[in-house]
Protein backbone atom coordinates (compact mmCIF):
# COMPACT_ATOMS: atom_id res chain seq x y z
CA UNK A 1 0.00 0.00 0.00
CA UNK A 2 1.09 3.63 -1.04
CA UNK A 3 0.25 6.29 1.34
CA UNK A 4 -0.67 9.51 -0.37
CA UNK A 5 -0.60 13.25 1.22
CA UNK A 6 -2.81 15.70 -0.31
CA UNK A 7 -3.02 19.77 -0.53
CA UNK A 8 -5.82 20.64 2.17
CA UNK A 9 -8.22 22.20 -0.65
CA UNK A 10 -8.58 18.16 -2.07
CA UNK A 11 -8.84 17.07 1.46
CA UNK A 12 -11.88 19.27 2.14
CA UNK A 13 -13.26 18.11 -1.23
CA UNK A 14 -13.25 15.26 -0.11
CA UNK A 15 -14.99 16.00 3.21
CA UNK A 16 -17.45 17.35 1.31
CA UNK A 17 -17.86 14.43 -1.05
CA UNK A 18 -17.79 11.73 1.76
CA UNK A 19 -21.12 13.81 2.82
CA UNK A 20 -22.74 14.71 -0.16
CA UNK A 21 -22.57 11.27 -1.93
CA UNK A 22 -21.24 8.57 0.59
CA UNK A 23 -23.78 9.21 3.02
CA UNK A 24 -21.09 10.09 5.45
CA UNK A 25 -22.29 12.70 8.07
CA UNK A 26 -19.98 15.35 9.13
CA UNK A 27 -20.85 14.24 13.15
CA UNK A 28 -19.75 10.38 11.47
CA UNK A 29 -16.91 11.56 10.40
CA UNK A 30 -15.61 13.85 12.92
CA UNK A 31 -16.91 10.60 15.78
CA UNK A 32 -14.35 8.14 13.51
CA UNK A 33 -11.88 10.73 13.87
CA UNK A 34 -12.07 11.82 17.47
CA UNK A 35 -12.40 7.90 18.61
CA UNK A 36 -9.19 6.52 16.10
CA UNK A 37 -7.18 9.08 17.51
CA UNK A 38 -7.43 8.23 21.03
CA UNK A 39 -6.84 4.46 20.03
CA UNK A 40 -3.81 5.41 18.30
CA UNK A 41 -2.61 7.61 21.15
CA UNK A 42 -3.27 5.04 23.76
CA UNK A 43 -1.43 2.40 21.44
CA UNK A 44 1.13 4.40 20.52
CA UNK A 45 2.45 5.51 24.12
CA UNK A 46 1.00 2.26 26.22
CA UNK A 47 3.04 2.46 29.31
CA UNK A 48 2.04 5.98 30.16
CA UNK A 49 -1.69 5.06 29.87
CA UNK A 50 -1.39 1.49 31.51
CA UNK A 51 0.05 3.39 34.57
CA UNK A 52 -2.92 5.40 34.64
CA UNK A 53 -5.50 2.61 34.75
CA UNK A 54 -3.99 1.02 37.57
CA UNK A 55 -4.39 4.34 39.07
CA UNK A 56 -7.74 4.58 38.43
CA UNK A 57 -9.11 4.02 41.92
CA UNK A 58 -7.52 6.61 43.10
CA UNK A 59 -8.15 9.14 40.56
CA UNK A 60 -4.53 9.95 40.03
CA UNK A 61 -4.71 10.90 36.41
CA UNK A 62 -2.17 13.55 35.05
CA UNK A 63 -4.42 16.34 34.17
CA UNK A 64 -5.83 16.97 30.13
CA UNK A 65 -6.74 19.89 28.74
CA UNK A 66 -8.48 20.15 25.54
CA UNK A 67 -7.47 23.57 23.95
CA UNK A 68 -10.61 23.96 21.20
CA UNK A 69 -11.28 26.02 18.48
CA UNK A 70 -14.33 27.21 16.78
CA UNK A 71 -14.57 24.10 13.56
CA UNK A 72 -14.22 20.38 13.15
CA UNK A 73 -10.72 20.20 14.42
CA UNK A 74 -11.91 21.32 17.57
CA UNK A 75 -14.93 18.27 17.76
CA UNK A 76 -12.58 15.73 16.78
CA UNK A 77 -10.28 16.94 19.57
CA UNK A 78 -13.35 17.16 21.81
CA UNK A 79 -14.49 13.35 20.92
CA UNK A 80 -10.80 12.19 21.61
CA UNK A 81 -10.95 13.63 25.14
CA UNK A 82 -14.53 11.67 25.74
CA UNK A 83 -13.14 8.55 24.47
CA UNK A 84 -10.33 8.68 26.81
CA UNK A 85 -12.37 9.03 29.44
CA UNK A 86 -15.03 6.30 28.26
CA UNK A 87 -12.20 4.05 28.28
CA UNK A 88 -11.03 4.38 31.49
CA UNK A 89 -7.95 6.65 30.46
CA UNK A 90 -8.77 9.41 32.04
CA UNK A 91 -11.44 10.89 34.47
CA UNK A 92 -13.84 13.71 34.33
CA UNK A 93 -12.18 15.76 37.08
CA UNK A 94 -8.57 15.34 35.64
CA UNK A 95 -9.52 16.79 32.30
CA UNK A 96 -10.32 20.36 31.35
CA UNK A 97 -11.60 21.88 28.29
CA UNK A 98 -10.36 25.52 27.45
CA UNK A 99 -12.58 26.66 24.36
CA UNK A 100 -11.59 30.04 22.31
CA UNK A 101 -15.59 30.47 21.81
CA UNK A 102 -18.77 29.34 23.10
CA UNK A 103 -21.68 27.78 20.83
CA UNK A 104 -23.80 30.61 19.78
CA UNK A 105 -27.45 31.07 19.11
CA UNK A 106 -28.60 28.31 16.80
CA UNK A 107 -25.09 26.24 16.82
CA UNK A 108 -26.58 23.18 19.09
CA UNK A 109 -26.36 20.67 15.85
CA UNK A 110 -23.07 21.07 15.12
CA UNK A 111 -20.60 18.11 16.06
CA UNK A 112 -18.28 20.98 17.81
CA UNK A 113 -21.07 21.60 20.13
CA UNK A 114 -22.87 18.30 20.89
CA UNK A 115 -19.00 17.37 21.71
CA UNK A 116 -19.02 20.07 24.15
CA UNK A 117 -22.44 19.57 25.74
CA UNK A 118 -21.73 15.80 26.40
CA UNK A 119 -18.81 16.82 28.29
CA UNK A 120 -20.25 19.26 30.23
CA UNK A 121 -22.93 16.42 31.29
CA UNK A 122 -20.10 14.54 32.45
CA UNK A 123 -18.66 16.90 34.64
CA UNK A 124 -15.34 18.14 32.91
CA UNK A 125 -14.66 21.94 33.30
CA UNK A 126 -15.13 24.50 30.35
CA UNK A 127 -12.98 27.75 30.29
CA UNK A 128 -14.33 30.08 27.49
CA UNK A 129 -10.68 31.68 26.70
CA UNK A 130 -12.56 34.88 24.43
CA UNK A 131 -15.10 36.02 27.68
CA UNK A 132 -12.05 35.62 29.88
CA UNK A 133 -14.05 33.40 32.37
CA UNK A 134 -15.69 29.93 33.37
CA UNK A 135 -19.51 29.54 32.18
CA UNK A 136 -20.20 28.71 36.01
CA UNK A 137 -17.83 31.23 38.28
CA UNK A 138 -14.99 33.88 37.83
CA UNK A 139 -11.71 32.23 36.22
CA UNK A 140 -9.13 33.92 33.97
CA UNK A 141 -6.48 33.07 30.58
CA UNK A 142 -3.86 32.36 32.71
CA UNK A 143 -3.26 29.62 34.21
CA UNK A 144 -5.61 27.74 31.90
CA UNK A 145 -2.85 25.48 31.00
CA UNK A 146 -1.30 24.82 34.71
CA UNK A 147 -0.60 21.84 35.61
CA UNK A 148 -1.19 20.28 32.38
CA UNK A 149 0.43 16.77 31.55
CA UNK A 150 -0.97 16.76 28.39
CA UNK A 151 -2.36 19.70 26.25
CA UNK A 152 -4.54 18.48 23.36
CA UNK A 153 -4.17 20.85 20.41
CA UNK A 154 -7.65 21.26 18.68
CA UNK A 155 -7.46 25.30 17.93
CA UNK A 156 -7.19 25.10 14.58
CA UNK A 157 -7.11 22.75 11.11
CA UNK A 158 -6.06 22.62 7.89
CA UNK A 159 -8.72 24.88 6.56
CA UNK A 160 -7.51 28.35 7.44
CA UNK A 161 -6.86 30.55 4.31
CA UNK A 162 -4.45 32.98 6.19
CA UNK A 163 -1.99 33.63 9.62
CA UNK A 164 -3.84 32.53 13.17
CA UNK A 165 -5.12 35.59 14.57
CA UNK A 166 -7.43 36.62 17.59
CA UNK A 167 -7.89 34.31 20.24
CA UNK A 168 -6.73 31.24 18.19
CA UNK A 169 -3.06 32.50 17.85
CA UNK A 170 -3.10 34.18 21.81
CA UNK A 171 -4.48 30.36 22.71
CA UNK A 172 -1.19 28.94 20.84
CA UNK A 173 0.96 31.10 22.06
CA UNK A 174 0.01 30.91 25.23
CA UNK A 175 0.89 26.88 24.81
CA UNK A 176 3.92 27.41 23.37
CA UNK A 177 4.67 29.55 26.08
CA UNK A 178 3.60 27.63 28.95
CA UNK A 179 5.46 24.56 27.13
CA UNK A 180 9.23 26.37 26.89
CA UNK A 181 8.70 27.32 30.70
CA UNK A 182 8.73 24.25 31.96
CA UNK A 183 11.88 21.78 32.06
CA UNK A 184 12.28 18.71 29.99
CA UNK A 185 11.02 16.41 32.53
CA UNK A 186 8.17 18.37 33.77
CA UNK A 187 7.03 19.70 29.81
CA UNK A 188 3.46 18.52 29.17
CA UNK A 189 3.05 16.30 26.51
CA UNK A 190 1.13 18.66 23.48
CA UNK A 191 -0.22 16.48 21.05
CA UNK A 192 -1.68 18.11 17.94
CA UNK A 193 -4.93 16.55 15.48
CA UNK A 194 -4.44 16.61 11.58
CA UNK A 195 -1.46 19.23 11.74
CA UNK A 196 -0.30 21.71 14.64
CA UNK A 197 -2.46 24.49 14.80
CA UNK A 198 -1.43 27.30 12.52
CA UNK A 199 -0.10 25.18 9.88
CA UNK A 200 -1.85 25.04 6.41
CA UNK A 201 -1.04 25.44 2.85
CA UNK A 202 -0.21 28.89 2.64
CA UNK A 203 1.81 29.07 5.67
CA UNK A 204 5.38 30.57 6.44
CA UNK A 205 8.20 31.20 8.29
CA UNK A 206 6.82 33.63 10.95
CA UNK A 207 3.56 32.68 11.34
CA UNK A 208 2.26 31.46 14.87
CA UNK A 209 2.25 27.59 15.30
CA UNK A 210 2.16 25.10 17.99
CA UNK A 211 5.18 23.18 18.86
CA UNK A 212 3.79 19.95 19.19
CA UNK A 213 5.32 16.71 20.25
CA UNK A 214 2.65 14.40 18.72
CA UNK A 215 0.66 14.76 15.51
CA UNK A 216 -2.41 12.49 14.89
CA UNK A 217 -2.02 12.77 11.53
CA UNK A 218 -5.94 12.14 10.06
CA UNK A 219 -6.06 10.95 6.98
CA UNK A 220 -5.66 11.94 4.28
CA UNK A 221 -2.55 13.00 5.08
CA UNK A 222 -1.68 16.92 4.35
CA UNK A 223 0.83 17.79 2.48
CA UNK A 224 1.56 20.85 4.78
CA UNK A 225 2.10 18.78 7.57
CA UNK A 226 5.62 17.94 5.29
CA UNK A 227 7.21 21.36 4.47
CA UNK A 228 10.42 21.22 5.54
CA UNK A 229 9.74 24.45 7.87
CA UNK A 230 7.00 22.97 8.92
CA UNK A 231 7.78 19.63 9.62
CA UNK A 232 9.48 20.70 12.92
CA UNK A 233 6.80 21.62 14.80
CA UNK A 234 4.99 18.38 14.25
CA UNK A 235 7.31 16.22 16.46
CA UNK A 236 6.20 12.39 16.33
CA UNK A 237 3.59 11.93 13.42
CA UNK A 238 1.08 9.49 13.98
CA UNK A 239 -1.04 8.42 10.56
CA UNK A 240 -4.69 7.90 11.72
CA UNK A 241 -6.70 5.77 9.46
CA UNK A 242 -10.18 4.14 9.17
CA UNK A 243 -12.06 7.23 8.62
CA UNK A 244 -13.03 7.96 5.10
CA UNK A 245 -12.84 4.36 2.66
CA UNK A 246 -9.85 3.79 0.93
CA UNK A 247 -12.44 4.07 -2.29
CA UNK A 248 -13.06 7.41 -1.65
CA UNK A 249 -9.55 8.46 -0.82
CA UNK A 250 -8.29 7.23 -4.21
CA UNK A 251 -11.05 9.50 -6.01
CA UNK A 252 -8.32 12.36 -5.28
CA UNK A 253 -5.29 13.37 -6.23
CA UNK A 254 -2.23 13.03 -4.29
CA UNK A 255 1.43 12.88 -4.14
CA UNK A 256 3.39 9.80 -2.82
CA UNK A 257 4.75 9.35 1.00
CA UNK A 258 7.57 7.28 0.12
CA UNK A 259 8.27 4.47 2.60
CA UNK A 260 10.66 1.68 1.99
CA UNK A 261 8.62 -1.42 2.07
CA UNK A 262 7.07 -0.38 -0.94
CA UNK A 263 9.88 1.29 -2.86
CA UNK A 264 12.14 -1.80 -2.21
CA UNK A 265 9.81 -3.74 -4.83
CA UNK A 266 10.35 -0.84 -7.47
CA UNK A 267 13.90 -2.62 -7.92
CA UNK A 268 13.85 -5.91 -9.66
CA UNK A 269 16.43 -8.60 -7.22
CA UNK A 270 19.32 -9.61 -8.48
CA UNK A 271 18.83 -13.25 -10.81
CA UNK A 272 20.13 -16.14 -8.76
CA UNK A 273 22.21 -16.49 -11.66
CA UNK A 274 23.61 -12.83 -12.35
CA UNK A 275 27.12 -12.30 -12.62
CA UNK A 276 28.69 -8.48 -11.97
CA UNK A 277 27.60 -6.90 -15.30
CA UNK A 278 24.32 -7.55 -14.87
CA UNK A 279 24.15 -5.45 -11.70
CA UNK A 280 25.70 -3.00 -13.53
CA UNK A 281 28.71 -0.78 -13.59
CA UNK A 282 29.11 2.57 -11.80
CA UNK A 283 31.70 5.05 -12.34
CA UNK A 284 32.21 7.79 -9.88
CA UNK A 285 34.30 11.07 -10.09
CA UNK A 286 34.80 12.02 -6.79
CA UNK A 287 37.44 13.46 -4.07
CA UNK A 288 40.26 16.15 -4.29
CA UNK A 289 43.06 16.65 -1.97
CA UNK A 290 41.07 17.03 1.94
CA UNK A 291 37.69 15.34 0.37
CA UNK A 292 38.95 11.60 -0.13
CA UNK A 293 36.91 10.53 2.31
CA UNK A 294 33.44 11.90 0.33
CA UNK A 295 34.76 9.95 -2.66
CA UNK A 296 35.63 6.60 -0.55
CA UNK A 297 31.47 7.00 0.82
CA UNK A 298 30.05 7.60 -2.67
CA UNK A 299 31.74 4.17 -3.62
CA UNK A 300 30.95 2.47 -0.53
CA UNK A 301 27.67 3.63 -1.25
CA UNK A 302 27.19 2.35 -4.56
CA UNK A 303 28.25 -1.38 -3.34
CA UNK A 304 25.92 -1.21 -0.60
CA UNK A 305 22.74 -0.89 -3.42
CA UNK A 306 24.03 -3.64 -5.23
CA UNK A 307 26.51 -1.98 -7.97
CA UNK A 308 28.72 -5.11 -9.98
CA UNK A 309 31.33 -2.86 -10.23
CA UNK A 310 32.49 0.53 -9.38
CA UNK A 311 35.45 2.34 -11.27
CA UNK A 312 36.54 5.18 -9.01
CA UNK A 313 38.04 8.12 -10.52
CA UNK A 314 39.93 10.94 -8.32
CA UNK A 315 43.18 12.86 -8.51
CA UNK A 316 46.45 11.78 -8.34
CA UNK A 317 46.90 13.16 -5.21
CA UNK A 318 44.80 11.05 -3.53
CA UNK A 319 44.69 8.21 -5.89
CA UNK A 320 47.30 5.78 -3.34
CA UNK A 321 45.21 6.90 -0.60
CA UNK A 322 42.24 5.66 -2.09
CA UNK A 323 43.80 2.60 -4.10
CA UNK A 324 45.24 1.34 -1.28
CA UNK A 325 42.13 0.51 1.08
CA UNK A 326 39.76 0.16 -2.33
CA UNK A 327 38.33 -3.59 -1.53
CA UNK A 328 36.11 -4.57 -4.34
CA UNK A 329 36.50 -0.90 -6.01
CA UNK A 330 38.29 0.06 -9.05
CA UNK A 331 40.42 3.13 -7.98
CA UNK A 332 41.81 5.05 -11.29
CA UNK A 333 43.97 7.90 -11.57
CA UNK A 334 42.03 11.03 -12.96
CA UNK A 335 45.58 11.13 -15.11
CA UNK A 336 44.66 7.98 -16.66
CA UNK A 337 41.38 7.77 -17.05
CA UNK A 338 41.24 9.14 -20.77
CA UNK A 339 39.97 5.71 -21.85
CA UNK A 340 36.89 5.73 -19.71
CA UNK A 341 35.83 9.18 -20.30
CA UNK A 342 35.65 9.00 -24.12
CA UNK A 343 32.40 9.26 -25.31
CA UNK A 344 33.54 7.27 -27.93
CA UNK A 345 33.34 3.90 -26.45
CA UNK A 346 31.35 0.99 -27.97
CA UNK A 347 28.17 0.17 -25.66
CA UNK A 348 29.07 -2.47 -23.10
CA UNK A 349 27.82 -6.15 -24.36
CA UNK A 350 28.61 -8.50 -22.02
CA UNK A 351 28.83 -12.16 -23.10
CA UNK A 352 27.33 -15.26 -20.97
CA UNK A 353 31.52 -16.04 -20.84
CA UNK A 354 32.40 -13.01 -19.38
CA UNK A 355 32.87 -14.07 -16.10
CA UNK A 356 35.65 -16.14 -17.35
CA UNK A 357 39.30 -14.87 -16.85
CA UNK A 358 39.61 -13.84 -20.60
CA UNK A 359 36.82 -11.13 -19.84
CA UNK A 360 37.89 -7.70 -21.11
CA UNK A 361 38.59 -5.39 -18.31
CA UNK A 362 36.16 -3.33 -17.03
CA UNK A 363 37.82 -0.26 -17.82
CA UNK A 364 37.23 -0.56 -21.59
CA UNK A 365 33.28 -0.69 -21.31
CA UNK A 366 31.12 2.40 -21.02
CA UNK A 367 29.37 3.02 -17.44
CA UNK A 368 25.77 1.60 -16.97
CA UNK A 369 25.94 4.94 -14.73
CA UNK A 370 27.78 8.22 -13.95
CA UNK A 371 28.14 9.89 -10.76
CA UNK A 372 29.94 13.14 -10.50
CA UNK A 373 30.58 15.58 -7.58
CA UNK A 374 31.36 14.62 -4.09
CA UNK A 375 34.28 16.32 -2.43
CA UNK A 376 35.04 16.92 -6.49
CA UNK A 377 35.67 20.78 -6.31
CA UNK A 378 34.83 23.16 -9.32
CA UNK A 379 37.85 23.08 -11.20
CA UNK A 380 37.76 23.48 -15.30
CA UNK A 381 38.65 19.29 -15.36
CA UNK A 382 36.23 19.17 -13.82
CA UNK A 383 33.85 21.08 -16.16
CA UNK A 384 35.56 18.76 -18.70
CA UNK A 385 34.33 15.73 -17.04
CA UNK A 386 30.64 17.30 -16.73
CA UNK A 387 30.31 18.11 -19.96
CA UNK A 388 31.44 14.89 -21.44
CA UNK A 389 28.97 13.29 -19.24
CA UNK A 390 26.30 15.71 -20.06
CA UNK A 391 26.90 13.76 -24.15
CA UNK A 392 26.37 10.55 -22.99
CA UNK A 393 23.61 11.59 -21.04
CA UNK A 394 21.85 12.57 -23.91
CA UNK A 395 23.37 9.15 -25.31
CA UNK A 396 21.21 7.93 -22.73
CA UNK A 397 23.37 6.75 -19.95
CA UNK A 398 21.92 7.96 -16.33
CA UNK A 399 23.40 10.54 -14.48
CA UNK A 400 23.86 11.76 -10.73
CA UNK A 401 24.97 14.58 -10.02
CA UNK A 402 25.83 15.67 -6.57
CA UNK A 403 27.08 18.62 -4.28
CA UNK A 404 30.24 20.56 -6.54
CA UNK A 405 28.65 19.13 -9.86
CA UNK A 406 25.25 20.43 -9.26
CA UNK A 407 26.45 23.83 -9.19
CA UNK A 408 28.50 22.89 -12.24
CA UNK A 409 25.58 22.30 -14.13
CA UNK A 410 24.57 25.53 -13.92
CA UNK A 411 21.61 26.40 -16.46
CA UNK A 412 22.03 22.79 -17.83
CA UNK A 413 18.81 21.26 -19.30
CA UNK A 414 18.82 17.52 -19.22
CA UNK A 415 17.49 14.91 -21.10
CA UNK A 416 15.62 13.15 -18.44
CA UNK A 417 18.63 10.67 -17.30
CA UNK A 418 19.87 13.04 -14.90
CA UNK A 419 19.36 13.00 -11.18
CA UNK A 420 20.36 16.05 -8.89
CA UNK A 421 20.88 15.47 -5.08
CA UNK A 422 21.04 18.88 -3.50
CA UNK A 423 20.67 20.37 -0.17
CA UNK A 424 18.94 23.52 0.52
CA UNK A 425 22.08 25.92 0.18
CA UNK A 426 23.21 23.67 -3.48
CA UNK A 427 19.31 24.52 -4.83
CA UNK A 428 19.28 27.70 -3.48
CA UNK A 429 22.47 28.58 -5.56
CA UNK A 430 21.13 26.14 -8.63
CA UNK A 431 18.03 27.77 -9.04
CA UNK A 432 18.71 31.44 -7.03
CA UNK A 433 15.74 31.47 -5.06
CA UNK A 434 15.72 31.69 -1.27
CA UNK A 435 16.38 29.28 1.46
CA UNK A 436 13.58 30.49 3.20
CA UNK A 437 11.28 30.41 0.31
CA UNK A 438 12.53 26.81 -0.56
CA UNK A 439 11.62 25.56 3.27
CA UNK A 440 8.33 27.00 3.36
CA UNK A 441 7.05 25.46 0.35
CA UNK A 442 9.43 23.86 -1.61
CA UNK A 443 6.97 21.23 -3.55
CA UNK A 444 5.79 23.27 -6.42
CA UNK A 445 9.43 24.76 -6.67
CA UNK A 446 10.62 20.98 -6.84
CA UNK A 447 8.52 20.35 -9.59
CA UNK A 448 9.10 23.66 -11.51
CA UNK A 449 12.25 23.04 -11.68
CA UNK A 450 12.36 19.34 -12.52
CA UNK A 451 10.42 20.17 -15.52
CA UNK A 452 12.00 23.54 -16.70
CA UNK A 453 15.34 21.35 -16.31
CA UNK A 454 13.96 17.92 -17.63
CA UNK A 455 15.21 16.22 -14.82
CA UNK A 456 14.72 14.14 -11.35
CA UNK A 457 15.61 16.36 -8.12
CA UNK A 458 16.20 14.63 -4.96
CA UNK A 459 16.15 17.26 -2.35
CA UNK A 460 18.05 16.76 0.86
CA UNK A 461 16.60 18.07 4.52
CA UNK A 462 15.10 16.07 7.12
CA UNK A 463 12.21 16.25 4.86
CA UNK A 464 13.46 14.45 1.51
CA UNK A 465 11.68 15.17 -1.36
CA UNK A 466 11.83 14.00 -4.98
CA UNK A 467 10.61 16.12 -8.21
CA UNK A 468 10.29 14.80 -11.53
CA UNK A 469 10.06 16.35 -14.71
CA UNK A 470 6.28 14.67 -15.78
CA UNK A 471 5.14 16.14 -11.94
CA UNK A 472 5.64 13.14 -10.15
CA UNK A 473 6.11 14.26 -6.33
CA UNK A 474 6.99 11.88 -3.54
CA UNK A 475 7.60 12.98 -0.12
CA UNK A 476 9.56 11.19 2.71
CA UNK A 477 9.52 11.88 6.19
CA UNK A 478 12.82 11.83 7.53
CA UNK A 479 13.71 13.86 10.92
CA UNK A 480 16.72 11.08 11.43
CA UNK A 481 19.58 13.40 13.08
CA UNK A 482 21.61 10.41 12.93
CA UNK A 483 21.97 11.41 9.48
CA UNK A 484 22.78 15.31 9.86
CA UNK A 485 26.51 14.44 9.59
CA UNK A 486 29.40 15.05 6.68
CA UNK A 487 29.35 11.84 4.26
CA UNK A 488 25.61 11.24 4.42
CA UNK A 489 24.45 12.80 1.11
CA UNK A 490 27.84 10.89 -0.51
CA UNK A 491 26.18 7.76 0.38
CA UNK A 492 22.96 8.73 -0.79
CA UNK A 493 24.90 9.80 -3.78
CA UNK A 494 26.33 6.43 -4.05
CA UNK A 495 22.95 4.37 -3.40
CA UNK A 496 21.18 6.53 -6.47
CA UNK A 497 23.97 5.51 -8.91
CA UNK A 498 24.11 1.92 -7.87
CA UNK A 499 20.25 1.42 -8.37
CA UNK A 500 20.32 4.00 -11.94
CA UNK A 501 23.07 1.45 -13.19
CA UNK A 502 20.79 -1.35 -12.00
CA UNK A 503 17.53 -0.28 -13.41
CA UNK A 504 19.49 0.64 -16.74
CA UNK A 505 20.83 -3.28 -17.03
CA UNK A 506 17.56 -4.96 -16.45
CA UNK A 507 14.68 -5.58 -18.84
CA UNK A 508 12.78 -2.52 -16.30
CA UNK A 509 14.90 0.24 -17.71
CA UNK A 510 15.96 3.62 -15.78
CA UNK A 511 13.64 5.66 -14.27
CA UNK A 512 15.21 8.84 -12.49
CA UNK A 513 12.48 8.92 -10.02
CA UNK A 514 12.13 5.69 -8.80
CA UNK A 515 15.55 5.13 -8.48
CA UNK A 516 15.85 8.58 -6.42
CA UNK A 517 12.95 7.24 -4.34
CA UNK A 518 14.00 3.91 -3.87
CA UNK A 519 17.76 5.59 -2.57
CA UNK A 520 16.39 7.58 -0.44
CA UNK A 521 13.82 5.24 1.03
CA UNK A 522 17.34 2.60 1.76
CA UNK A 523 19.27 5.79 3.63
CA UNK A 524 16.24 6.28 6.04
CA UNK A 525 15.35 2.56 7.09
CA UNK A 526 18.84 2.14 7.67
CA UNK A 527 19.12 5.09 9.68
CA UNK A 528 16.01 4.02 11.66
CA UNK A 529 18.33 0.37 12.39
CA UNK A 530 18.30 0.22 16.51
CA UNK A 531 22.13 0.29 16.17
CA UNK A 532 22.31 3.87 14.25
CA UNK A 533 19.35 5.13 16.33
CA UNK A 534 20.85 5.78 19.80
CA UNK A 535 24.75 7.11 18.74
CA UNK A 536 26.69 8.83 16.35
CA UNK A 537 28.30 7.20 13.52
CA UNK A 538 30.19 6.98 10.77
CA UNK A 539 28.80 7.19 7.12
CA UNK A 540 30.90 3.89 6.16
CA UNK A 541 28.87 1.90 8.91
CA UNK A 542 25.97 3.20 8.05
CA UNK A 543 26.89 1.68 4.51
CA UNK A 544 27.22 -1.50 6.08
CA UNK A 545 23.69 -1.05 7.63
CA UNK A 546 22.23 -0.36 4.08
CA UNK A 547 23.83 -3.48 2.36
CA UNK A 548 22.10 -5.53 5.26
CA UNK A 549 18.72 -4.05 4.26
CA UNK A 550 19.55 -4.09 0.63
CA UNK A 551 21.18 -7.69 0.78
CA UNK A 552 17.48 -8.69 2.06
CA UNK A 553 15.76 -7.24 -0.25
CA UNK A 554 17.13 -7.43 -3.87
CA UNK A 555 19.18 -10.49 -3.25
CA UNK A 556 17.19 -13.93 -3.96
CA UNK A 557 17.23 -16.58 -1.13
CA UNK A 558 15.49 -19.58 -0.20
CA UNK A 559 14.02 -22.23 -2.18
CA UNK A 560 14.41 -20.94 -5.89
Amino acid sequence: MIRKVYRSDAAQALDAEASAAWGLSPSALVEAAGRNCARRLTESYPAYFEQACISYSSRRFPLIVCAAGSGNNAADALVMLRALILEGFASSESCRIVINRLPGAGEDANPRSQALRSLGKMGVETISWERNERPQGEGCRKGAFDGAGIIIDGIAGTGLKSALRGAAERMVLAINEYREGKENGSRPLVVSLDVPSGNFDGWDEGMSIIKADICLALEPLKRCLYKPAARVFAGTVIPVEGIFPPALIGLFEGNELVEWKAASQWIPPVKAAAHKYERGLVEIHAGSPGSAGAARIAARGAQAAGAGLIRLITDDAIYPVLASDAGGIMVAPKSAAAEALSPELPPLTVPPEAEKTTAPRAGRFKPDAMLLGPGWGRGPDRLRVLQEALVREEQGMPLVLDADAVALAGDSVFHGRTILTPHVQEFAAFTGLERRKILADPFSLLTGTAKERNCVILFKSHVLIIAAADGRLGILDGMKPVLASGGSGDLLAGFCAALAARLARSGAGFDGYTCAAAAAALLLETASLDRFSRRFTDPLELADGASDIAGAAWLPYGPQ
